[in-house]
């Protein structure tokens, strides 16, 4: 079966412009937030994510930050099928593309408290296992190289095929009213960890509190979301991956707090 469809380049209006323009401001709102949020805080692999009630707040915030630019696509073919669908006479309510949004980060909440209850699992059964030691050093690179694994799987082939073709998802899957624009958004954030889960595990082997490798991150996840060619830009990302984890594993004092 040929894959769907992606979305081609075409004339973008005044709407979906203004749109857009609300989601990247949100997104550079974020990045100060927190920038100013984890001054001081990254202390390389493993960083403590904090309190619970800090993590989420910051989790939130930087899924903002990472996240919006590269679900504009999405979110803008949504506002736009709602509103075609007004004008068809048809149920759309105002309103409704920001419930998707809602939903969206609903769903990778929901990855963040998995993760961190699985990080403060795992430091509460093994206390040294992310601590600034070689194990610790050789735990992260090992996550990160699991992360270049994924990257060729079927899984995050269909993952990534499923928020690169918009029009696809939105078609296929609409509902109604308020709750189905709330369930569109929590499925297709479904989607969304599904393609990146690993990459945001990395992301925690890296340095969670890292504005730096935060930022990385967000933008492995734009390339291989955005760019055209999405089998280069997928194993371009993998390629990248391996060489930070063998760079962690192998010449630690390349990375921010990895131990010498």
């Amino acid at each position: 079966m040929p894959e769907p469809r992606q979305h081609t380049l075409r004339a973008i209006d005044a709407r979906e412009a203004g749109l857009i323009a609300v989601l990247l401001v949100l997104a550079a709102v974020g990045w100060v937030f927190t920038a100013e949020r984890m001054s001081g805080m990254d202390m390389g692999g493993w960083t403590d994510p904090g309190p619970l009630d800090f993590f989420l707040t910051t989790w939130v915030v930087m899924l903002a930050a990472m996240m919006f630019p590269s679900v504009a696509p999405m979110v803008t073919a949504y506002a736009e099928i709602s509103r075609r669908r007004r004008e068809t006479g048809r149920y759309a309510p105002r309103g409704s593309t920001a419930l998707f949004v809602a939903g969206y980060l609903v769903s990778w909440t929901a990855f963040g408290l998995v993760a961190y209850a699985l990080y403060e699992a795992v430091a509460q059964l093994l206390p040294g296992a992310f601590a600034a030691e070689p194990g610790g050093r050789y735990a992260a690179a090992g996550v990160i190289l699991a992360a270049a694994v994924y990257q060729l799987t079927p899984a995050k082939n269909v993952c990534l095929t499923k928020c690169r073709t918009p029009l696809d998802f939105i078609l296929h899957r609409m509902r109604t009213g308020y709750r189905g624009a709330l369930r569109m958004g929590m499925e297709h954030g479904a989607w969304c960890v599904g393609c990146c889960w690993a990459l945001m595990a990395a992301l925690f082997a890296l340095g969670v509190m890292s504005v730096g490798w935060m930022a990385l991150v967000g933008a492995f996840i734009a390339v291989e979301k955005m760019l055209p060619w999405k089998r280069l830009a997928n194993r371009s990302v993998s390629a990248a991956l391996v060489l930070i984890a063998v760079g962690i594993a192998l010449v630690p004092g390349a990375a921010p707090g990895m131990p010498m």
